[in-house]
């Protein structure tokens, strides 16, 4: 069984995808290139600075919150989404944000889009904070808002299963089959690298397969509720 049944309609070139999603892939290579681009140590202590380091929050909590811890730990769980360790790394998140954000930002809009994605950016975030919290180790990157858009995306490109022609396309049941079986594959593929490691080769880096699962089940939930309350905006305009 195929996870992903290509439509004959979806068969558009990449830049035909919603100006939504191309300006965020601009964004990352640009604040990529950026960095990376400073003298000095600058590279490192932007992500000593702006990346989600769980110990920051416990050494905070320990200590007691003041206000700009709140300010600037609050702040990490946005950043961190526009670092990336390297050209490899923004390059595969900008790819995989091409392959699932266009279908999700014309189901969606644009503002409404652009919520959706870094809610599920802060929800993965939050997840793996409260996994690996007092961890060290530096999260980095836009695979756990990416993560959200392939929820959504599954539950949008195999609802064209249960629509009739001339309706809008309804959103594949959580618990259909080839939600829950493509779910499982995730999770499982998440699990396994993150217990081997893979592509690991120091003890601080973390393969970050807690906020890839956060950033995607919150991405499966928050776009049924999310698209029901545009569809309502619809049928009252």
């Amino acid at each position: 069984m195929a996870f992903f049944e290509e439509d004959p309609q979806a068969r558009q070139p990449f830049l035909n995808a919603p100006a939504s999603v191309l300006w965020l892939i601009a964004i990352f290579l640009a604040a990529h290139v950026a960095r990376v681009s400073l003298p000095g140590d600058w590279p490192d202590r932007i992500v000593e600075q702006y990346a989600l380091i769980p110990a920051n929050y416990a050494l905070a909590a320990a200590q007691g919150w003041s206000t700009g811890d709140l300010l600037s730990l609050g702040l990490s769980f946005v950043s961190y989404v526009f670092l990336h360790g390297d050209y490899t790394h923004v390059g595969v998140n900008c790819l995989w944000l091409l392959a699932f954000g266009p279908v999700v930002a014309r189901r969606l809009g644009t503002v409404p889009f652009l919520a959706f994605f870094f809610l599920c950016a802060i929800a993965a975030a939050g997840l793996h904070l409260a996994v690996y919290w007092g961890s060290p180790g530096a999260v980095i990157g836009a695979s756990g808002g990416v993560s959200g858009l392939m929820g959504a995306a599954m539950r949008i490109a195999y609802g064209r299963v249960y629509g009739y022609p001339g309706e809008r396309t309804p959103l594949a049941p959580l618990l259909s089959r080839r939600i829950v079986a493509f779910s499982a594959v995730w999770t499982i593929i998440n699990i396994v690298s993150g217990i081997f490691r893979f592509g690991v080769t120091d003890e601080l880096t973390l393969v970050a397969w807690v906020a890839h699962l956060g950033g995607y089940f919150t991405g499966l939930l928050a776009i049924g509720p999310l698209d029901r309350r545009i569809m309502r905006a619809l049928t009252h305009s």
